[in-house]
């Protein structure tokens, strides 16, 4: 079956509001709306959140883009598609909310066409990954079993294949760590036919907003002070470095021309760095670099 664009399209839009309402819903803000276009093809529509009860920023987009070759981010894997036109549209978030015991949380679903007519190679990719400050088992095993959950429909290989890939692709190889504590992350996926991918994509951008919320209502009103804060600032520093140094979404918007306040605006509103800082042994701190930020079995975990 040839892949149908519009259909992606109306299920990403859709997404969007879907997410941005229950989030405004969460923080009792609202989303300022930015829609824009892109002088080489296509366009989107921004929604950002600042300075809200619950999220100190949070971003949501929507973007459609065209062009006359592949930036070279979009083809590192794929070097026979190289100067091939493509489209690419997607809904891309990242939540960094004010509380510390809150984590920051993002996500990503997308779809490609390389090519045109009889020729053309689509695919989808995405997925969605959190990264917590303090570390709660439950939080975690929550966030991985509706992650999980999302998969098992379409294959009980997909959740291992794509958590393992997550691991992999959100580690900062600089600092020799993970980001977070992973998720989902997959690309090029097509195997299935169009239907039956599709099908996925919206099975993993549905499952966020379940996956979130639960953890955002539990710890939202958790009392911190400035050492919590600090602490938080100092690993913002490091979600700052990964976007920059190694996200290939962010290289890609970059690389295509896209809209430069859209593509950074997953970025934290303040962080920090500290000069060859490691916490003490025994803290919260600590913790999270023992326990959390480990690769694990976090869906059949237990302490």
């Amino acid at each position: 079956m040839s892949p149908d664009l519009e259909a992606v399209r109306a299920y990403l839009l859709g997404l969007q509001d879907r997410i941005c309402a229950a989030l405004e819903l969460e923080d009792g803000g609202r989303f300022e709306e930015d829609n824009w276009t892109r002088a080489e093809g296509g366009g989107g529509r921004s929604r950002v959140l600042s300075d809200g009860a619950v999220i100190e920023k949070g971003g949501v987009s929507f973007s459609q883009v065209s062009g006359a070759a592949l930036p070279p981010s979009a083809t590192a894997t794929r070097p026979e598609l190289a100067g091939r036109p493509f489209h690419a549209l997607g809904v891309s978030l990242v939540i960094h909310p004010r509380n510390p015991y809150v984590p920051t949380s993002h996500a990503n679903v997308r779809f490609f066409v390389a090519g045109e007519g009889p020729s053309a190679v689509w695919w989808f990719g995405g997925g969605f990954d959190l990264t917590p400050y303090y570390g709660f088992v439950a939080d975690v095993v929550h966030w991985h079993r509706t992650a999980r959950a999302a998969c098992d429909p379409f294959g009980l290989e997909l959740y291992p294949r794509f958590k393992q890939a997550c691991d992999e692709y959100f580690f900062l190889k600089h600092r020799g760590e993970p980001r977070g504590v992973g998720g989902l992350f997959f690309d090029d996926f097509n195997a299935p036919g169009f239907d039956r991918s599709f099908a996925l994509l919206r099975s993993v951008g549905d499952a966020f907003l379940p996956a979130y919320l639960p953890i955002v209502e539990r710890r939202k009103a958790t009392a911190f002070g400035e050492r919590e804060r600090d602490f938080q600032l100092y690993r913002r520093g490091r979600y700052v470095e990964f976007n920059l140094v190694w996200d290939r979404g962010t290289q890609f918007g970059l690389q295509s021309g896209g809209r430069t306040e859209s593509i950074l605006m997953s970025l934290p509103p303040l962080a920090a760095w500290r000069y060859d800082w490691t916490p003490e042994h025994g803290t919260p701190e600590a913790r999270l670099y023992k326990v959390f930020l480990q690769p694990r079995d976090w869906a059949n975990y237990t302490e």
